[in-house]
């Protein structure tokens, strides 16, 4: 190959990692606060619908209902259920201070997983020490909250547990048998964009 030949084909290598760079950057902007901005609000509203409708997203991508700590209504917002080992969990991909955490701390974990469907459980924080291989396995499904979490999917489990204290993980428990078209337990597939977070 030509130098010129080695110049456009490292070039064009660098096209998607810039490409991929720019998109994380603008994720990170809609959240800059740490919660969603407008346009990001917008979106997990419209992903609400969606992934509760279970139309166009995987079945891993589900709403979550919890009741609101301050005014006990309803709120709504799109999530990425990760299986691991046989359970099921949440990942705040903007960390403890994401207002659904709080919500669900303040309500005891009591929460409602909809998709097509409605199921009752309860939401069971998992300690630091055991949430390292369960933020790897959210990464792997959960492509939205690469941007927000600062390890890549794919590297050792030491990487995780030094940002584990900082990402809240929650074990899914049911406490009523669900007829839903929820994602069963080791569900193959990824979903793209259900790990926004509340308003």
């Amino acid at each position: 190959m030509s130098h010129q030949g080695e110049r456009r084909a490292a070039q064009s290598a660098r096209v998607p990692v810039l490409s991929v760079r720019r998109l994380y950057w603008v994720k990170r902007w809609m959240y800059r606060t740490g919660r969603p901005g407008l346009v990001a609000a917008a979106m997990n509203r419209l992903s609400a619908w969606q992934f509760r409708a279970g139309v166009l997203s995987p079945r891993r991508a589900v709403t979550l209902e919890i009741a609101g700590r301050r005014t006990g209504r309803t709120i709504s917002f799109p999530v990425v259920i990760a299986d691991h080992e046989g359970d099921r969990y949440l990942v705040s991909m903007l960390g403890e201070d994401a207002n659904w955490v709080r919500n669900v701390r303040a309500g005891s974990g009591e929460a409602t997983i909809r998709r097509r469907g409605r199921e009752h459980v309860r939401l069971v924080e998992v300690p630091v020490r055991s949430r390292a291989a369960i933020l790897r396995r959210y990464l792997q499904v959960a492509p939205g909250a690469r941007p927000h979490i600062p390890v890549s999917r794919d590297a050792p489990p030491a990487h995780f547990e030094r940002v584990a204290a900082q990402f809240p993980v929650f074990r899914i428990t049911p406490t009523e048998p669900a007829a839903t078209d929820l994602p069963p337990k080791d569900a193959p597939g990824s979903a793209s964009g259900g790990d926004a977070e509340p308003v």
